[in-house]
């Protein structure tokens, strides 16, 4: 994986954490919202898994914010 690629799943992680976090909702309940395995998002904000566009829309629409958020 390119340096460019890693960086971009990085600030994915931390920004749905950041949302999470602000949300007030926890790991296992984000990823019940999402039809992901429990451990789903926590994996995600570690880095360990990637999320697909898909997911993102997902949350973008139950955050109520833009996708690109995500990325910024």
């Amino acid at each position: 994986m390119s340096s460019i690629q890693e960086q971009t799943y990085i600030t994915i992680g931390k920004n749905v954490k950041k949302y999470r976090l602000l949300k007030n909702i926890s790991q296992e309940k984000l990823s019940e919202i999402l039809n992901a395995n429990s451990k789903f998002i926590g994996h995600v904000e570690r880095f360990e898994r990637y999320i697909s566009l898909k997911k993102l829309i997902e949350l973008a629409e139950y955050f109520d914010i833009p996708v690109k958020s995500f990325f910024e």
